[in-house]
């Protein structure tokens, strides 16, 4: 690359590890390296499931040290979680986990005093039971919301003790289900009504506003050189993945995939209708005032914990195993809730086959091809389901995310879904949050200017579909019935 290059760091953190890359930007292209790699390790306390965010403040602090010099800095992460603050700006004990069980029987609550219906009208979020609003009626009466002063969630915190500076920027905030996607400000209303007090909140953040400037103190300890201004980007890392779809056009539906699959369409304008609703779909904000219209479904959380139940096999053999079992001779609902906490997964996976009729998977690779038709079931699904609600028709599945390693899952999409599948890039939060960061600082053009140069600087794989999908269409009319 050329001298006019400039250096973005991007810390982005999932649910089971965190990453700081450093992404130069030019004439020339896109280029992103690693500079760190950390474990996410939640942990159980007497109290519940929480997260240890100081140990991944310690990753993000050593990957900026790695990173070396950068002209910005912007921070993405898991939606809904949050640090409460104290009046003098103290953190409040480590944050809740969202597979904490505290907002077990809370959403019947919720919908005593607003019911589901109006909740999604108001919000257009997708119920899921560690939704921010959940929570926070879950800590109604506890001692540390009654001492907080400010509330930040997870990458605003981190945000926020690197530069002093507090903010919420808006496409996390739209995970709350606190937000008016039509708006794309608070919803008053439904806050007054659940009796949550907004002023917890700092103020809303768009992609791309500064955010601060590294403190002196953390200047010292990365050895970087000020001053280095940090930039909100689609902090949500959903948002900042789907802003590195490299599509052309309207016409395709992204898959994100890691822990979780979220599955669906880039839209103008939310679905608000209660068809939607009973569907399971929701609508966070995107860049450039664009829509995620999605479905939250479990993910390879599935096949990550049976292969920690399982001694870590090797993953290439362990595919290449599943790819030989039979297609569809045993699929599970991949969202369902019963999978949501951790433990036991081939176990329970091995239950919901049984107590539905089906062949016991046994064998790792039988339980893998489960998982995976699963999957690909569910992603079918969703796209189907989409395309209908927002009556959007696309022509190809982008998916971006760590689950691109993953061919078989790849093709099994493909081959259900019926459309060609475009894999890539892998890290895809990383890239949407350094094109941001460069956009903000004149290197990049619009959202569409942005996947263009993704498309010309990324390593992509195309599967077309094999076979009818007729063996998928009649996997899924099962499940349903059941």
């Amino acid at each position: 690359m050329s001298a006019l290059v400039k250096s973005y760091a991007a810390v982005d953190l999932g649910a089971s590890s965190g990453r700081v890359m450093v992404g130069r930007v030019g004439p020339e292209g896109l280029e992103l390296t690693e500079a760190h790699r950390f474990p996410n390790r939640p942990v159980r306390l007497p109290e519940g499931l929480r997260w240890d965010i100081l140990g991944l403040y310690c990753g993000v602090l050593d990957g900026l040290r790695a990173a070396g010099p950068v002209d910005s800095v912007g921070i993405d992460s898991w939606a809904v979680d949050y640090g409460l603050l104290d009046a003098d700006g103290a953190l409040l004990g480590n944050p809740v986990h969202y597979r904490d069980s505290r907002t077990e029987g809370i959403a019947e609550k919720v919908w005593a005093a607003l019911p589901a219906e109006q909740l999604y009208a108001a919000t257009g979020l997708q119920y899921a039971p560690f939704n921010t609003l959940y929570q926070l009626v879950a800590a109604r009466d506890s001692a540390q919301l009654a001492h907080a002063e400010r509330l930040l969630l997870v990458p605003d915190l981190l945000s926020y003790w690197l530069t002093g500076e507090q903010g919420t920027e808006l496409t996390n905030a739209s995970t709350t289900q606190l937000i008016d996607p039509r708006t794309r400000d608070w919803s008053y209303d439904v806050a007054s009504r659940l009796g949550i007090d907004l002023g917890l909140f700092a103020p809303l953040r768009q992609p791309g506003d500064p955010a601060g400037f590294l403190r002196p103190e953390v200047l010292e300890e990365t050895g970087l050189a000020g001053p280095v201004p940090v930039t909100a980007v689609g902090s949500h890392d959903t948002a900042s993945a789907v802003a590195a779809v490299p599509a052309g056009g309207e016409r395709f539906a992204y898959i994100c995939t890691g822990t979780w699959s979220l599955a669906g369409l880039e839209l103008d304008a939310p679905v608000l209708t209660e068809e939607s609703r009973a569907a399971n779909f929701t609508n966070e904000l995107g860049l450039d005032g664009t829509v995620r219209y999605l479905r939250n479904i479990m993910g390879l959380w599935l096949l990550q914990e049976c292969v920690r139940a399982w001694g870590e096999p090797e993953l290439g053999a362990l595919l290449l195993d599943a790819a030989k079992v039979p297609a569809l001779r045993s699929v599970v609902d991949a969202g369902d809730s019963t999978f949501l906490a951790p433990g036991r997964m081939p176990e329970r996976i091995a239950e919901a086959c049984r107590a539905s009729g089906q062949p016991v998977p046994e064998s790792p690779a039988e339980i893998t091809r489960c998982i995976l038709d699963s999957l690909a079931l569910a992603h079918r699904r969703a796209v189907e389901d989409a395309q209908r609600l927002a009556d959007h028709p696309v022509d190809v599945v982008h998916v971006v995310g760590g689950g691109t390693r993953n061919g078989l899952l790849c093709q099994l999409t493909a081959d259900a879904c019926g459309l060609p599948v475009v894999a890539g890039p892998t890290e895809a939060a990383a890239l949407g949050n350094v094109l941001v960061q460069a956009r903000a600082h004149g290197l990049v053009g619009d959202l569409a200017g942005g996947r263009q140069l993704l498309t010309r600087t990324q390593a992509l794989t195309r599967y077309e579909p094999r076979g009818d999908t007729a063996p998928w269409r009649a996997a899924q009319a099962a499940l349903a019935a059941r």
